[in-house]
């Protein structure tokens, strides 16, 4: 009997006690305040999704919303494809043994209008391989004429037929602080027209990815998501303003990781200008490399490394694959230290690299330096790749014959605008580079309008894809 009553005390206790917790915690609990406290707005059809806080705290939404800058900036940018044939397995060898051909491969990027009578600006690697490019704009599909390329920069210039284009507004890079947020706009994965935030990261980055003899990196680098296809789209300011073309992203996947990398708009619109104007960029070529001025390159070259701040960037060397190098014409030597360029400060390699992007061929720029301790300044006139300050004119050859038109570049003969003619009839593709004819290797255009209108007999001729593919062929002139 004794038992039974323990059993119910303790089960009654027990009972008592769980209901003072239970009123204990919700007095608690009422005398608590949030701090602000959102509560989701219902979404009907004329109502916006957006929170509603109540309290002192204002919504962030108030604070961050781009949509503004996208309804402004989304309208300029447009959807590229970039359509060319396999790679020389399909030329050579379906063409010996009658296979069925090579195959069509389509790639696609993005690309901002530039101007309102329909220049566009994209990346260079998304129109390199191209053989012919599409513009899709407002559910309109262009043939695009590629004016111009400059690879150092990973910037490229299209034309549509069109006018009364809706061409973005152009901001300024220089401008941008870190920390700033900007608005991605491109066509990701073939999605067209989309938008995504974040912030600048930093600028000035250098992430040595451009394949070119005098590369040009000051990349803006932002965590706002970039995708493969969001390349050549638009990297704009919270007013809608363009600040940069997005090129590029680290990734170990391929795909966003939060790393992405835009090419200043003030690069751009140097590199840009001269492709319209010129048909190639007139670089202003200092005719030096500098690494960043550190403890580790100060040891390397002999100098003080106990400094307290390192200012300004290192002349490791003079550019062997040039005739003649300003910087060595200018007296200055492997081992000074350049801490401006016309009265700016360079302290990184990139920062250097971006204030030279601006000049041309025959502009004098004065550079302070400090040699032995002691600051000098000396006037560096630029010079072009030739080694002099004439401006670069591209000269085109056209033939009856071959039926195309032809330009001398870096390692050959490129064709392109194949028409009716001998090209076509080969199966020579569009953008083709010729490198050598009968083992011979060609750099002039009217070495190859002479060739082909006066030989008879067995040809062997040699080159290369847009895609950079090898195509050598082999047939007879009668």
């Amino acid at each position: 009997m004794k038992t039974f009553q323990t059993i119910i005390i303790g089960f009654v206790a027990g009972l008592a006690g769980a209901f003072v917790f239970y009123t204990y915690q919700t007095e608690k609990q009422k005398r608590v305040e949030p701090a602000a406290q959102y509560q989701v707005a219902r979404l009907d059809a004329t109502e916006a999704y957006r929170p509603k806080a109540t309290g002192s705290v204002p919504s962030p939404a108030t604070h961050v919303d781009f949509s503004d800058a996208a309804a402004k900036a989304t309208p300029s940018v447009v959807y590229i494809n970039s359509i060319s044939q396999s790679g020389s397995s399909a030329y050579s060898w379906e063409m010996l043994f009658g296979g069925g051909g090579p195959q069509t491969q389509i790639s696609s990027g993005s690309g901002v209008i530039y101007s309102a009578d329909g220049y566009i600006v994209t990346n260079n690697h998304v129109v390199e391989s191209a053989e012919r490019i599409q513009v899709i704009y407002n559910k309109k599909v262009y043939d695009a004429e590629l004016i111009g390329t400059d690879p150092s920069t990973d910037l490229g210039v299209l034309k549509i037929k069109e006018e009364n284009l809706p061409a973005i507004t152009l901001g300024s890079s220089k401008d941008l602080a870190v920390g700033e947020w900007v608005v991605a706009i491109g066509n990701p994965f073939s999605l067209s027209s989309t938008v995504t935030a974040g912030i600048v990261s930093a600028k000035g980055r250098r992430i040595n990815i451009v394949e070119d003899k005098f590369p040009i990196e000051s990349f803006i680098q932002t965590d706002a998501a970039i995708n493969p296809g969001n390349s050549g789209g638009a990297l704009v300011n919270r007013s809608g303003n363009l600040v940069g073309i997005n090129a590029a992203i680290l990734s170990r996947t391929g795909s966003y990781t939060g790393y992405a990398f835009a090419i200043p708009v003030d690069i751009a619109k140097k590199v840009v200008g001269d492709i319209i104007k010129y048909g190639a960029v007139q670089k202003g070529i200092f005719g030096g490399s500098v690494v960043d001025y550190d403890y580790q390159n100060a040891s390397k070259f002999g100098l003080d490394a106990n400094v307290k701040n390192f200012k300004g960037v290192l002349l490791q060397g003079y550019e062997k694959n040039l005739a003649v190098s300003a910087a060595r014409e200018a007296g200055l030597r492997p081992g000074d230290i350049i801490t401006k360029v016309n009265e700016v400060e360079t302290n990184s390699e990139s920062e250097f690299e971006e204030e030279l992007s601006y000049r041309s061929p025959g502009d004098k720029v004065t550079i302070t330096y400090t040699r032995d301790h002691e600051t000098r300044s000396v006037a560096v006139v630029l010079l072009n790749k030739y080694g002099d300050t004439n401006l670069i004119k591209r000269k085109f050859y056209s033939d009856a014959t071959v039926g195309a038109t032809m330009e001398e570049v870096d390692y050959g003969v490129k064709v392109f605008r194949i028409k009716e003619g001998l090209f076509k009839k080969l199966g020579i593709p569009e953008n083709y580079i010729i490198i050598s004819i009968n083992r011979q290797r060609i750099k002039d255009p009217q070495d190859v309008v002479d060739f082909f209108n006066k030989y008879k007999g067995r040809v062997s001729l040699y080159g290369v894809t847009s895609s950079k593919q090898e195509m050598p062929l082999q047939f007879m002139l009668q």
